[in-house]
């Protein structure tokens, strides 16, 4: 891997430094970027070094990295956002996922600037146009959205405003190729960008599922998790209709099509998940896993992903793929 031409030697920046962010600082850190660190939030940062610590053992464990001390020597927590943004090539803005929230930090960031420096916001629904509009630097600003952790789970989209530059969009994508993630580059903007669509089409019909009786959430968990789920952790919805009949997807949608049809029909008035649909699964969950458990089951989940992450690593290697 490399990174582009006018980013390769330059460091880059990373703003907010919470469970996203301190993703993000693994994911360039170990690409050999020197990665500054930066949020407003003194307690956030002070847990930075712990979280990527711990995060970085569990990778070693794997055999996803060699040497975590070199990757946590390349992270510098800066002392202003004016500091950490200085002379990088590209800033990746993690900060809380709220307008104003973002509309302040942006006009700061816009004083702040090199005039060639790119930014990437890891929001996960908010669109660039809400919060880049009024920005001398505004071309160079899009969505560059992760799956959370970012160091494991590669996906990243790509959403840019209407007025953000092809070229921060090239430079964006070539960049995140070079530190092995796997770009999703979008068109134009969208509610909800694609992965959060495509997740919210699944979870609507998992509520639904649920609220009309027909299985518990655990069995609705089951049927992706050792169903669907051990598909798509290696292939999309595409290909694995193209797999799943005879002559391939146009086989697959002249078979099925029309079930797909009267499923989606169906669904023609949408519910909101009500308090009440929320606190039964709610108790379903919290009957399973208590919420004293819930970072120790994150913890597995990451682990789980790691040992996903090496045997994709050497099945690829194996493969050529």
């Amino acid at each position: 891997m490399s990174a582009p031409t006018d980013m390769a030697g330059r460091p880059v920046a990373v703003i907010g430094a919470g469970l996203v962010g301190s993703g993000w600082a693994i994911v360039f850190a170990r690409a050999g970027f020197a990665v500054r660190v930066f949020d407003q939030n003194a307690a956030t940062l002070a847990a930075f070094g712990q979280a990527v610590g711990d995060s970085l053992a569990d990778l070693q464990r794997f055999g996803l990295v060699d040497d975590p001390a070199a990757i946590a020597a390349r992270m510098s927590v800066a002392g202003s956002l004016a500091e950490a943004v200085d002379g990088v090539a590209y800033v990746q803005e993690s900060v809380f996922e709220r307008v104003d929230v973002k509309c302040a930090l942006y006009e700061q960031l816009d004083a702040v600037l090199g005039p060639e420096t790119i930014v990437g916001s890891s929001s996960s629904g908010i669109p660039a146009s809400a919060f880049t509009e009024g920005l001398a630097s505004r071309s160079r600003c899009l969505i560059a959205h992760p799956v959370n952790p970012p160091y494991l789970v590669p996906v990243v989209e790509l959403v840019p405003a209407p007025w953000t530059d092809a070229a921060a969009v090239a430079a964006t994508r070539s960049l995140m190729q070079a530190v092995g993630q796997v770009p999703v580059t979008l068109t134009r903007e969208v509610q909800g960008f694609v992965l959060n669509r495509l997740q919210g089409a699944l979870l609507r019909e998992a509520w639904a599922l649920f609220d009309e009786g027909y299985c518990s959430a655990q069995d609705i968990d089951n049927t992706v998790c050792h169903g669907l789920g051990l598909r798509w952790s290696f292939m999309g919805p595409f290909e694995t209709i193209d797999l799943n009949a005879p002559a391939g997807v146009r086989d697959y949608a002249e078979r099925l099509g029309g079930l797909y049809l009267d499923i989606v029909r169906s669904r023609a008035d949408p519910q909101p998940w009500g308090d009440a649909l929320v606190g039964r699964v709610e108790a379903e969950r919290r009957g399973r896993l208590p919420l004293s458990g819930l970072p120790g089951r994150c913890r597995w989940r990451d682990q789980r992903l790691m040992a996903l992450a090496a045997h994709k690593r050497a099945m690829a290697e194996e493969t050529g793929e």
